[in-house]
């Protein structure tokens, strides 16, 4: 027997109307041009041209004269070459030249897709037997830049999803504060990414530092050392590791005027300009009964991955960290929702090819993984993994898998494993719960679906998944029929 799917008609498609306001730049040259032919217009025709510019921008962007005043400063620096300071400058004429370094981006241009599905932190003012979710989803742009955001909706007691009504006006963070270094931490992960400390020792920048140190202070000490020593190629390297690890840690803060579909975490250090990719989110609680929603996800640089962890309370403020330890290496980690034998638990992927599972006593340090799955059955023989944190059940933890069989075609399963050791493979399916279907076939990259994280509501397992890594959807399951199936299929 195989166990019923039921796929909703609702579908996520990607919507290039999605835009933010982002600061661009073209180079000190272009940019000393721009600044000098505004500060030589006129006082009218200045006033013309951003009155102009307001009129066509302002009823996209909340508040876009805040952010091109904002763009202004971020060119301040090269106003003394033009023998002029900030405070000579016309507050028209500053926004005016902020206007010029700002472009919109729209960040789903390309794709919408890889969701995952968690309870709302708030479930007021809904009816019976209903519940209010957040999907987070995997926004794409152009240049395949991915960022994080968010939906809201609820389901009924049939499960039926409704989308709450969506915001115009994205934003990204309104505040971004960076992280207080513990040195001891920061030196084991430089040890972790690169072995070039056997030439050059990261201690002539470290030591000088407090054993708690900021951004700020990193950055001056490194700048001392460039001015003070000889570089070589690999003294460089090393203050550039340096560098892209500290950037990895941060807070974001969004303004409480934003409805959380306006709300977008665009990639924000370098070590992820090129994408955060997959986040898993968990709505995770403690020994103490106290909840924190996390999220596992992979930053990329374009060339290096780096596993990070969100976590956040309100989806209003959220503190970045970066996965330490020897196995915070790959892509797909997704954490349990809550601690396992007084450990904490995730499951991990080490060589692409098995499902492992870790347990630490610290949530952002991971240095041991064992094997909890092999492909077994034809359409995971390539590959097995998971699609998203692990679900408590009376039966076991549940688990939904993703296979790649013949073809390259990614689908998904489901597996069951003891609540106290699970490490212990209760069950799994033999068949995919899903594959591709015709609709589902076509797209950035066809014959795949995926998902990064379920939730169950009503007796009925919720599975939101993309289709083809362009748009999504959800399905349901008879959560007693699957669990009984997987028992079963030993």
């Amino acid at each position: 027997m195989q166990v019923t799917i039921n796929r909703k008609s609702l579908v996520f498609n990607p919507d290039p109307s999605r835009v933010i306001a982002r600061f661009l730049f073209m180079g000190d040259q272009r940019a000393k041009n721009t600044i000098r032919f505004v500060l030589e217009m006129s006082k009218n025709d200045a006033s013309l041209a951003l009155n102009q510019t307001l009129r066509d921008y302002s009823m996209r962007h909340r508040n876009i004269s805040r952010i091109f005043e904002k763009h202004f400063n971020n060119i301040a620096h090269l106003l003394p070459s033009l023998e002029t300071s900030p405070d000579e400058i016309d507050y028209s004429k500053k926004i005016l030249i902020g206007s010029y370094f700002t472009m919109e981006y729209s960040i789903e241009s390309a794709a919408f897709f890889n969701p995952s599905m968690v309870e709302h932190p708030d479930q007021t003012e809904i009816k019976p037997g209903s519940k209010r979710v957040i999907i987070s989803f995997r926004a794409t742009g152009e240049g395949h830049i991915s960022s994080i955001v968010f939906r809201t909706g609820i389901l009924d007691r049939d499960n039926k999803l409704s989308i709450e009504s969506i915001g115009d006006m994205l934003e990204e963070a309104e505040h971004i504060r960076r992280h207080v270094y513990d040195k001891k931490m920061f030196a084991h992960k430089l040890d972790e990414m690169q072995d070039i400390h056997t030439i050059i020792p990261p201690a002539i920048v470290l030591d000088k530092l407090p054993d708690k140190f900021t951004y700020g202070e990193l950055r001056k000490r490194i700048e001392e050392l460039r001015k003070s020593v000889h570089l070589t190629s690999d003294k460089e390297y090393l203050f550039n590791q340096i560098t892209w690890l500290a950037s990895s840690h941060y807070e974001l803060q969004f303004s409480l005027d934003t409805n959380i579909s306006e709300r977008v975490i665009f990639p924000v250090s370098a070590n992820e300009k090129n994408g955060i990719e997959d986040a898993r989110f968990v709505k995770f609680t403690d020994d103490d009964n106290n909840t924190m929603y996390y999220a596992t996800y992979t930053a990329y640089d374009g060339t290096t991955i780096l596993p990070k962890l969100l976590e956040t309370e309100d989806f209003y403020h959220f503190r970045i960290r970066p996965l330490h330890g020897e196995i915070a290496k790959t892509k797909g980690m997704a954490l349990f929702p809550r601690k396992v034998n007084g450990k904490y638990a995730m499951l991990c992927r080490l060589d692409g090819f098995n499902n492992y599972i870790a347990f630490s006593d610290n949530i952002t340090v991971w240095r041991e993984a064992k094997i909890l799955q092999q492909p077994k059955f034809p359409w995971e023989l390539i590959q097995i993994g998971n699609c998203g944190s692990p679900i408590e059940t009376e039966e076991g933890w549940l688990v939904i898998t993703h296979g790649v069989g013949p073809m390259r075609e990614y689908a998904l399963g489901a597996a069951l494993f003891d609540i106290d050791n699970p490490e212990k493979e209760i069950g799994r399916s033999k068949h995919p719960l899903l594959v591709p279907n015709t609709e589902e076939r076509e797209g950035y990259v066809p014959n795949v679906v995926y998902s990064c994280g379920s939730m169950v509501h009503n007796n009925e397992l919720i599975i939101p998944y993309a289709m083809s890594d362009y748009s999504s959807t959800y399905a349901s399951v008879d959560l007693k029929e699957l669990i009984t199936e997987l028992k079963n299929s030993k």
